[in-house]
């Protein structure tokens, strides 16, 4: 696993991203300016950088373009925004950015882009030319989807297809009322994934087709142990 810095002036944005990225197991450091940024790329030597493009005190380009000429670009850095021109996004390739990220981020993409960054080689030193690029428009993210705001404010969507075949048949008591008898099946639907997937909340998520804030607040109020996917996954391994 890698350790990546968010750079971000969005407290929710660095919040959420630090929460999938550590869900996925990874170690994860905040900045929320240049300047933080700056002291937590000596420190930390991160393998990664999430970098916002437009913060208060210099702009992420600057700051891509002040690591690239001091030799500090030793790390892939992908750049996001949610208000960047494409010849923004073109100018931060052209500089050494590994990828761009428009927001708002689905959560696919983000993963995806986090995946294929880690696994890039080395950039190359400061003095190497820059490699010329086509310009492209950036991804524009479907309705299916999921977010970072959708997962901030709490969006739905449809559960999936339940398949319960590894799990021993267990049964359920139907002589009672039905929101008991609901409860008590959507528990032990939850808590076969959990075990399933090893406790990551991030494929949970995914595979019941629930947004992550709905599914913890659903975790919780039907008393599902988020501690015991894990200790499964572990006592299997």
């Amino acid at each position: 696993m890698a350790n990546i810095l968010v750079v971000d002036d969005e407290l929710g944005i660095r919040d959420l991203l630090s929460e999938i990225l550590n869900d996925e197991g990874h170690t994860v450091e905040l900045a929320e300016n240049a300047a933080q940024a700056r002291a937590a790329r000596q420190r930390a030597r991160p393998d990664l950088v999430l970098l916002d493009i437009w913060m208060p005190d210099t702009d992420g380009v600057t700051l891509l373009k002040e690591w690239r000429g001091t030799g500090l670009l030793t790390m892939p850095v992908i750049m996001m925004s949610g208000h960047a021109t494409i010849e923004t996004a073109v100018e931060a390739t052209r500089i050494g950015a590994h990828a761009f990220l428009e927001k708002p981020i689905t959560l696919q993409k983000l993963l995806k882009s986090v995946e294929h960054a880690l696994a890039r080689s080395t950039p190359p030193p400061p003095e190497a030319p820059v490699r010329e690029v086509e310009p492209r428009a950036p991804a524009v993210a479907t309705d299916a989807e999921l977010t970072v705001e959708a997962a901030m404010t709490g969006g739905q969507t449809l559960p999936q297809a339940l398949d319960l075949s590894p799990q021993p048949q267990r049964s359920f008591e139907l002589d009672q009322p039905l929101r008991e008898a609901r409860d008590a099946f959507e528990k032990a639907y939850f808590e076969f994934h959990l075990a399933k997937e090893g406790g990551s909340m991030t494929r949970v998520a995914e595979k019941t087709g629930l947004e992550r804030t709905h599914l913890y607040r659903k975790l919780k109020q039907l008393g599902v142990d988020l501690a015991r996917g894990r200790k499964s996954s572990q006592a299997t391994a």
